[in-house]
């Protein structure tokens, strides 16, 4: 039987009392990869006299585990002015043909009012 290539990485989790356990994460099985993103879209909150569009894709997270995303953009450019959206978004919520999580926050403060705005949404499933 001839080997199946696998690709990963090991995190540590250090227990009280110096007990510990490892979680393996692959991320290639067979030279093909076992990881994936989301795309997210939104609007902002009304704030200042104005909202922003965002999108983006979230950071690759492995497949197959429980896990969470990190995820960055900026803002659309609306009176003079963009704001910075990041986070980690929550955890897998199943649904049919895949999952989706939860992300929501607040922005920069950014404006010639200074002023931030809310945000929050699913992402796409994931590809």
């Amino acid at each position: 039987m001839k080997p199946i290539p696998v690709k990963g990485y090991i995190l540590q989790n250090e227990e009280k009392g110096g007990d510990h356990s490892h979680r393996v994460y692959i991320t290639t099985w067979d030279g093909r990869p076992v990881v994936h993103t989301h795309p997210f879209s939104g609007v902002t909150s009304y704030d200042d006299g104005h909202d922003h569009k965002y999108a983006g894709v979230t950071e690759p997270a492995p497949s197959g585990v429980p896990h969470v995303h990190r995820y960055f953009s900026i803002t659309s450019i609306d009176q003079g002015h963009t704001h910075v959206i990041q986070g980690i978004t929550g955890p897998a919520i199943p649904v049919p043909g895949g999952h989706i999580h939860h992300f929501e926050g607040v922005t920069t403060i950014a404006g010639k009012r200074p002023h931030s705005h809310d945000y929050k949404g699913v992402t796409g499933k994931e590809s």
